[in-house]
């Protein structure tokens, strides 16, 4: 992999909470507004410039793209975006905390933060780097998902217009034990960042490597890196590329003189996890109707591909009762007040089949497609997803308000799941994965000039 360090545009220590916020595509205009409301610091006012005109503006008016030029210029001017004079790594800690962790750093928000127990205390820790256009375009920085070429034009619509990368996006890469040691030197000293972001509440936490010899040293670390792969972020690693690629086509094909660094637009920023340090969290399916069938029907047409076991008749705690799926091919069904387990018989998939051995694929096939006739999870009005970070309470919640008539939980696929699909060429199906925490937009911007 080539990588290389860049001079980051970063808000100043006491500002960064003020400036930073969620990633552009996890909330919509209106929650975003909401969430900008009375602070003009935030990072929104350039990643989703249409808050700054009345509501119902189009968010792909061309007036929207001026706007986030001239708030970008704005924070510059006002320095609550100030770039570095050297160009450096930079390491971005993320700490997933407990409750009650959460509630108490909230109400001791001036004291030094602490993780509050072991599972609370969880820690994933990436490097910020400029990653090489050309690894993407040739492969080596592998995909797993489809991407969509309109939300890639809205985009590249902004990397052109701001010549800036606002927001980094997710790579994991093979962990390896001399990076993992650098890392930890690294975050021996005092963070240039250390905060609880509102309102997921986790931990975020920032150090600059100024030394240049650590910087060297992991530069060439991951020149012996074969691959890195898109955890999250395919349309912003793909609009990234793509305007590398348009600028470097515009640029005279001259070759570079001894010692002379490529320029900086054929990078974009990401930000790099070894990947046995992330989790994935389930991604889960909660369908309006069950096409036609009685909740008895249902449950005796799957008996044909599972074994189905229910739980529990009282599922009157909010989920707490809520049966979790057990392993690979073992999903949990909420339905008619009641949890099942539901397990896929053998022969009914194909663990040869890096595609066929997920379970999203098993579920769709055996009863999304065969049994509730839902063949296209992409476009399809009758189903929906909820990320498991909200809870099996939130399905059963669902499922009980009447909005929707059964709810599935899957059990989360791997990181070398994951691998094995980008490293074979495929595709995840729809709706596989979900990453959390995201990245907190706004830590650190990168320039293209």
């Amino acid at each position: 992999m080539k990588i290389k360090p860049f001079k980051g545009i970063r808000p100043p220590k006491e500002l960064v909470e003020q400036v930073s916020s969620r990633p552009y595509d996890v909330l919509n205009s209106e929650e975003a507004r909401a969430e900008a409301a009375g602070n003009e610091k935030s990072l929104y006012h350039i990643i989703k410039p249409e808050i700054n005109f009345a509501p119902g503006t189009d968010e792909h008016d061309e007036r929207v793209y001026g706007a986030a030029v001239e708030q970008f210029a704005k924070f510059r001017k006002e320095g609550w975006l100030v770039q570095d004079k050297e160009e450096k790594y930079y390491v971005y800690a993320q700490t997933i905390l407990d409750r009650d962790g959460v509630a108490q750093i909230r109400k001791t928000a001036a004291e030094p933060l602490k993780d509050k127990s072991p599972l609370g205390g969880k820690t994933q820790y990436g490097l910020v780097v400029g990653a090489w256009v050309d690894d993407y375009l040739e492969g080596r920085i592998k995909k797993h998902e489809l991407t969509r070429r309109d939300k890639e034009e809205d985009r590249m619509k902004h990397v052109r217009a701001l010549n800036a990368n606002m927001e980094p996006v997710f790579f994991a890469y093979p962990h390896r034990d001399d990076l993992d040691k650098i890392v930890a030197e690294v975050c021996k000293g005092a963070p240039e960042y250390d905060f609880v972001a509102a309102p997921e509440g986790f931990r975020h936490t920032f150090w600059v490597i100024n030394d240049r010899k650590t910087i060297d040293t992991i530069t060439k670390i991951f020149a012996e890196i074969p691959a890195m792969y898109i955890a999250d972020g395919h349309h912003r690693s793909a609009a990234a590329a793509r305007v590398g690629a348009e600028l470097k086509n515009l640029s005279p094909a001259l070759p570079l003189r001894e010692g002379e660094e490529l320029p900086e637009y054929e990078f974009f920023m990401a930000v790099c996890f070894p990947d046995n340090q992330l989790n994935i969290i389930d991604y889960n399916r909660v369908v309006k109707d069950l096409n036609g069938l009685s909740e008895a029907e249902f449950l005796k047409a799957l008996e044909e591909d599972f074994i189905v076991k229910c739980y529990n008749g009282d599922a009157s705690l909010n989920g707490e009762n809520a049966v979790k799926p057990k392993g690979l091919h073992n999903f949990s069904l909420y339905l008619g007040g009641k949890w099942y387990s539901l397990t896929a018989k053998e022969g009914r998939y194909d663990d040869s089949d890096p595609i066929g051995v997920l379970d999203v694929t098993i579920s769709s096939n055996l009863i999304l497609d065969k049994i509730l006739g839902i063949k296209d999870l992409r476009s399809d009005k009758r189903i929906d997803f909820v990320g498991g970070i909200r809870g099996l309470g939130e399905l059963q919640r669902r499922v009980d308000s009447g909005e929707m008539k059964m709810a599935l939980a899957l059990y989360p696929v791997t990181m070398q799941q994951i691998i094995n699909i980008a490293d074979s060429g495929n595709i995840m199906p729809p709706k596989t994965t979900w990453f959390e925490p995201k990245l907190r937009s706004g830590l650190v911007v990168h320039s293209l000039e």
